[in-house]
């Protein structure tokens, strides 16, 4: 068979996407490359095809057990032979799996990074024809990366130890250009075609909140979805419960994930999420990368992660059936103090203090980033893009900020008021000071400290009485915005900058855009493509059953079955012989011959109840 015919055969896709092809063969002529594709883009078909045509063996080096489940469950119901080995297994199902891997039983082998280090491994990848090893969320190599893993560092030995180097295959789907030269080489790639698609999601939507309470607009947002699959993140474990519980007592069909959770716990809970038997999942960023479930319609975060990269890549497991899907970002000041924290309380054992502390400085750039786009009032897809480095000038037209109205405020008179407290506080103590003492000095607070040293005797003490908290550090945030204001991050102080005298005294107006409306709430996901006719009624409701049911028999969650998108397509065309129903994208030979007489049997009883009505 050639690449057409695996694509086809094995995957049921009639085309290739964009950059899906140079890949694949590029890696059949005997060449490294690098892909960097967004999430949902098909980066996984760019090793499996090749893998399929290959002599030998194809090793996947994967960063998470689930991930390795989810695609080993995938390509065996496609009829691809493939396994995986990570500390999930028993010794006796390692023996066999090791069996039968020496016997070339397999195609694909997924690995964790860390077995590669292990000389149990190591022998048996001298001992078998590696043709091709594909390394997946290759950012994980790289200490740039927002994930980075040690044990990725490995790789490099690993596949100077095998006998014969293989192809090396590098994949991503969010990386800098910093990230992207760390990958290349750290894996020492050799000459590898570099293809970059792109980093747009076209059906997702976008959109940052800033509500007064996160819980409200949080529950508000998932009952509006019902029965929709989504996922909330949280920044610590304690937010995870206090969200999980909030939502269980309305009635949602909530689970949760993080590190603090008992192994089993945490499996039973992924696999309830999973298999749709619960509808949301909260979960620190510890559920990890690279989830496959294709149907979830959307992502919140109710707290700012700590960088663009993580956001898009937690995101992004939104839509990932192409169908359109919404990332709310919820956000409040109170998530940059938090960010702060877990950099400073964070590290890694194997750097050195000055690794350590270049990580952490790269740490709090990012950080501002991300700070950037919840407080932008343009095109939040553009935002996410041109850090990426992908030029997309303009509107998209499908996020919040595109969708919303603005008006210019006049804020020059309480933008003075601040930057003259920030001027007082630092001629009265000789330092600057945080930001949440300046609040105080200008709310007029009663507060021992303030009192203490002296600011409640300054002529700004209680200035923006009448203002509320809230508000006022709203207007310091614009203030950082435009470059009047800075947070030093060696000490979390609010200081002033040159602009600053540009506003206090040479007459400089300041104009900050507020938003006037709340996109209306959408009670179906994002703004893309639309379900066919054919497709929402009773045809995809029976079609959907029937998946369902066939899930349960095998159990496999539903989506390993057929794709969300499949059953549109499928009730689009409404196939009534085996060849047509061959015609449906995600229908390979293997799906056709296990479901296409369930699937044919219930389209053709559901037209002919149409014709008889």
């Amino acid at each position: 068979m050639d690449k057409y015919d695996v694509l086809k055969h094995c995957f049921g896709h009639s085309a290739f996407r964009q950059g899906q092809e140079r890949l694949i063969d590029a890696v059949l002529a005997g060449r490294d490359v690098l892909g960097v594709m967004p999430t949902g883009g098909g980066k996984s078909l760019c090793y499996q095809v090749p893998a399929l045509m290959l002599p030998g063996v194809t090793l996947v080096v994967s960063p998470l057990i689930s991930l390795m489940k989810d695609q080993v469950a995938a390509l065996k119901e496609a009829g691809v032979p493939a396994a995986y080995i990570n500390s999930s297994l028993t010794s006796e199902q390692l023996h066999t799996v090791y069996g039968c891997a020496r016997r070339g039983a397999y195609k694909l082998l997924y690995v964790a990074p860390e077995r590669l280090e292990g000389e149990g491994f190591a022998g048996l990848a001298r001992e078998v024809n590696v043709s091709l090893v594909a390394v997946d969320e290759a950012h994980c190599i790289s200490q740039w990366g927002q994930d980075f893993r040690p044990s990725y560092l490995k790789i490099a030995a690993f596949l100077a130890g095998l006998p014969r180097r293989p192809v090396v295959a590098a994949f991503t789907a969010t990386a800098t250009a910093e990230v992207r030269q760390d990958i290349a080489d750290l894996l020492a790639l050799e000459d590898p075609l570099r293809e970059i698609t792109g980093f747009d999601r076209p059906n997702l939507f976008f959109d940052v909140r800033h509500p007064r309470s996160k819980m409200a607009a949080l529950t508000k947002l998932v009952e509006e979805r019902a029965g929709r699959s989504g996922v909330i993140y949280c920044a610590t474990r304690s937010g995870v419960e206090k969200v999980c519980q909030a939502l269980e007592d309305r009635g949602i069909s909530a689970t949760r994930y993080h590190a603090g959770l008992e192994p089993e716990e945490r499996r039973q809970n992924q696999d309830d999420f999973q298999f749709d038997r619960k509808t949301v999942m909260v979960a620190t960023n510890a559920f990890g990368m690279g989830i496959d479930k294709s149907n979830v319609s959307f992502v919140v975060h109710y707290n700012m992660p700590k960088s663009l990269e993580a956001y898009y890549q937690e995101a992004g497991r939104a839509g990932r059936d192409g169908e359109a899907a919404d990332c709310v970002l919820l956000y409040s000041a109170a998530d940059i103090a938090t960010v702060r924290f877990l950099i400073e309380n964070g590290g890694n054992e194997e750097l050195s203090p000055e690794e350590l502390a270049a990580v952490r400085r790269q740490d709090y750039r990012r950080l501002n980033a991300m700070a950037d786009y919840c407080k932008t009032t343009g095109c939040l897809r553009s935002f996410i893009l041109d850090y990426f480095g992908q030029v997309c000038g303009g509107s998209c037209g499908n996020c919040g900020n595109c969708q919303g109205d603005f008006t210019r405020e006049d804020v020059t008179v309480p933008a003075q008021m601040i930057l003259s407290c920030v001027v007082r506080v630092r001629e009265r103590l000789g330092y600057y000071v945080g930001k949440t003492l300046i609040v105080q000095v200008l709310r007029g607070s009663k507060e021992q400290r303030v009192r203490e040293l002296g600011l409640d005797k300054l002529s700004t003490y209680g200035l923006m009485g009448k203002v509320s908290g809230s508000r006022v550090r709203e207007l310091m945030e614009f203030l950082e915005l435009e470059g009047c204001l800075w947070v030093n991050p060696a000490h979390s102080t609010l200081e002033l900058t040159g602009r600053a005298r540009q506003v206090l005294f040479e007459g400089q107006k300041l104009f900050m855009p507020v938003r006037t409306d709340r996109v209306k709430e959408r009670k179906t996901p994002g703004k893309g493509r639309e379900l066919p006719p054919a497709a929402q009624g009773e045809l995809l409701a029976e079609l959907r059953a029937l998946r369902s049911r066939l899930a349960q028999e095998e159990g496999v969650p539903a989506y390993i079955v057929f794709s969300n998108a499949s059953l549109a397509d499928m009730a689009a065309r409404a196939p009534r012989t085996m060849e047509e129903f061959l015609e449906v994208s995600g229908v390979g030979r293997v799906k056709a011959a296990r479901y296409g007489k369930d699937f044919l049997y219930v389209i053709r009883r559901c037209q002919e109840g149409r014709n008889e009505d």
